[in-house]
């Protein structure tokens, strides 16, 4: 068949998918989905047999839904709905979650469905983009497949959305917003800091106040030693920052700051005679998510380096990139950078 992705970003899983249904013998084609007018000069142009939307950030325009089956890949359990569905899985500490592939209607996510999978959240779930790379999209890919299969027999009529039905089990949500994220230090206990942290990573980030600057937190990790008054810096380590809460601590390893205007005006710090890293016209930290470190810089005066050499053994958690292991005459080399990018002084040390 003549399939037509239309998508927000060709992303991972929207490449996965070109792979796997290029491979069954299908003709693949991409558009993206940045305006109403793209997705319906795209369907005029390639004149598919169907349409997936493997990630779609904005609603298919009527004047395609009602002409042609258009598949939305939605990562919620059969009757979620909603754009915040993972960010309130793993929030929430759901136990189970998953994928539904289901048709355009005119109401978001309320179409029939063509194929729901589910999978098992581990108690404190991953950093939601690694969730997606993973979880998300292995489910995503077997229920496109069961879709398009389906679709192609032309036997198969889609259920429509009933709650009545015991497997649906979601319900609609709105967007989460910064002020479901907002971290309370004073309350908020570990497990709850790395729910919030990791259901907002790797976008939006979490957004806090660290040092009287208005920051994004990215990067996660429990650390059950280090204590500290909550809020407070404690300890850094490889360009993360540990945070104290009210049980234990978490380590931050990146940061962005919430400001994008250039010059001594840029949002972070200021010395004597203006900012410690703008140019006059050029802010290079302004609007990155870079190491916490490299963003706060001699605001961390004071705060302890806490060393955890790579070849220590722990039994708690805590925050390490690079951990070497060896196991019967052979080294195993663990290493964990965010979101899979390596800066040079991070070649260096691995």
């Amino acid at each position: 068949m003549k399939i037509l992705f239309l998508t927000t970003a060709h992303n991972s899983l929207s490449q996965r998918l070109l792979i796997e249904l290029t491979e069954r013998g299908h003709a693949i084609s991409v558009a993206i989905a940045d305006s109403e007018r793209a997705m319906v000069d795209a369907v005029a142009r390639d004149n598919p047999d169907l349409i997936v939307a493997p990630m779609l950030k904005a609603a298919v325009p009527e004047a395609i839904w009602r002409r042609r089956v258009c598949l939305i890949v939605h990562p919620g359990i059969m009757g979620d709905r909603g754009p915040s569905s993972l960010d309130w899985a793993i929030m929430e500490g759901a136990e189970r979650w998953g994928v539904t592939v289901l048709q355009a209607a005119a109401e978001m996510d309320a179409g029939p469905i063509w194929a729901s999978h589910e999978f098992q959240l581990p108690p404190v779930a991953d950093a939601k983009g690694s969730l997606y790379r993973n979880a998300v999209t292995e489910a995503a890919v077997r229920g496109v497949l069961e879709a398009v299969e389906k679709f192609e027999s032309g036997r198969f009529r889609p259920l429509p959305l009933d709650y009545a039905r015991p497997e649906a089990r979601g319900r609609l949500r709105p967007a989460m917003t910064q002020r479901d994220r907002a971290i309370d230090w004073s309350r908020d206990r570990t497990e709850t800091v790395l729910r919030k942290m990791r259901a907002a990573d790797s976008a939006p980030g979490v957004l806090d106040e660290l040092f009287g600057l208005q920051v994004f937190l990215y990067g996660a990790h429990g650390e059950d030693r280090l204590k500290g008054a909550p809020g407070a810096v404690i300890a850094r380590r490889d360009g993360a920052i540990c945070r104290a809460t009210v049980d234990g601590a978490v380590w931050i390893s990146h940061l962005k700051l919430k400001s994008g205007a250039p010059g001594p005006d840029c949002g972070h710090f200021t010395q004597e005679g203006g900012c410690a890293y703008c140019e006059p016209d050029f802010c290079p930290v302004s609007g990155v998510k870079l190491p916490a470190a490299q963003i706060l810089g001699p605001l961390l005066f004071g705060v302890p380096e806490s060393v955890l050499p790579v070849v220590a053994e722990i039994d708690y958690r805590s925050y390490r990139e690079i951990r070497y292991v060896e196991r019967d005459g052979v080294g195993h080399i663990h290493f964990d950078f965010y979101n899979g990018a390596m800066s040079t002084q991070q070649c260096y040390r691995l």
